[in-house]
């Protein structure tokens, strides 16, 4: 029997979380996460999942109605009972709660900003709609709470003079301490074909992560990428990207991983497959050297400098979106419009309306 492939693990241990965590939740939930199966991914459902136990937690601890019943035994007939009031104070709830840790049951802070506290409160809203939508109960009590304005924050992106800094700071090392220098000898490389490829074909770190050896086709610079939902699509890099991964490839094909990460082409030092959290602090070290000033820098940023950049050329947001992978393109208009709106006022500027204006020119 093959292998699963590292999609599959992650998908595998998803589901395994979704399950878990819906024993503690009402039967309800259940039915409902079900529902969703053939319209949304593993990954959808369990983000679903997650803000169903929240609220549940919250309904545990503070509504006094189900001060005396067990989460998992609620009827539907008790979550009718909920007030639009109750939704109120969850809102107001996730601005600011605790969380107890297993490993040691110590209190970890969680914080939601406005688009945190719309996304779990749209959850609560599809769960309920789903519940009055099959007569299950008479209302939907949380469509009556309003979600909080979200307020557009402006694209947190690299300058182009930004961009080669980092591409020179990753490939020298420069302006590391003695320590990172030291690690930087062992894993330039790696960290060098990462910063590359985010560069050179705007991917997700999720999707870096997942790549596999067989993945590339050095022939035609081509990489298979495995898209959030699972589908697989095929991305072309520069030649620069291309140089940078194949001087990793040779390095990578000296180590021998351990086992259960034999097929994956980023490995950590311990020669596992690297991880998300890894590749994140990676960007962010060397990107406080370039760019102090900007402290947010991630690999979702390299994708949108990649973005910004392609669209600067082209000129086409339609391809923007293919090469990000966006199935609405209005996705991609809202965050690239700013880029639009700068071309339409340099046109007004140079716009002349009246002879004195076009005179003024004149040598």
């Amino acid at each position: 029997m093959p292998d699963k492939s590292y999609q599959e693990q992650v998908d595998q241990k998803r589901m395994l979380m979704i399950r878990s965590t819906l024993a503690s939740l009402p039967r309800s939930c259940s039915d409902f996460i079900r529902s969703l199966l053939t319209t949304t991914s593993i990954l959808t459902r369990l983000a679903y999942t997650i803000d169903l136990n929240t609220f549940f937690t919250f309904a545990d601890r503070e509504l006094s109605i189900y001060a005396d019943k067990n989460v998992s035994e609620l009827t539907d007939e008790d979550i009718a009972h909920l007030k639009a009031r109750d939704i109120e104070m969850y809102s107001e709830y996730l601005t600011l709660y605790y969380k107890e840790q297993e490993i040691d049951n110590s209190q970890r802070v969680l914080k939601n900003h406005s688009y945190g506290v719309m996304r779990k409160l749209s959850s609560l809203r599809s769960y309920f709609n789903y519940l009055f939508r099959t007569e299950r109960i008479s209302g939907n009590t949380a469509a009556l709470v309003p979600l909080p304005k979200i307020h557009q924050k402006p694209i947190l992106l690299l300058e182009p003079d930004e961009m080669h800094r980092l591409i020179h700071a990753v490939s020298t090392g420069e302006r590391l301490t003695q320590r990172q220098q030291a690690y930087h000898k062992t894993v330039g490389v790696r960290d060098f074909a990462i910063i590359m490829l985010f560069l050179g074909t705007g991917i997700r770190v999720s999707e870096c992560v997942g790549i596999d050896l067989q993945d590339f086709d050095f022939d035609s610079n081509a990489l298979l990428v495995t898209r959030k939902g699972g589908n697989q699509v095929i991305v072309y890099y520069p030649e620069a990207t291309a140089d940078a991964i194949k001087e990793y490839y040779g390095q990578r094909m000296e180590i021998k991983p351990l086992e259960g990460h034999e097929n994956a082409f980023f490995l950590s030092t311990q020669r596992r497959r690297i991880t998300q959290r890894a590749v994140e602090n990676m960007v962010k070290k060397y990107a406080e050297i370039v760019v102090p000033l900007k402290k947010k820098i991630s690999p979702h940023k390299l994708r949108s400098t990649y973005a910004t950049n392609l669209y600067r050329e082209t000129q086409d947001i339609y391809l923007v979106a293919e090469a990000l992978g966006h199935s609405d393109i209005n996705t991609t208009r809202k965050h690239y419009a700013s880029m639009s709106d700068r071309r339409m006022r340099e046109a007004a500027a140079n716009t002349k309306l009246t002879e004195s204006e076009e005179k003024s020119e004149e040598p």
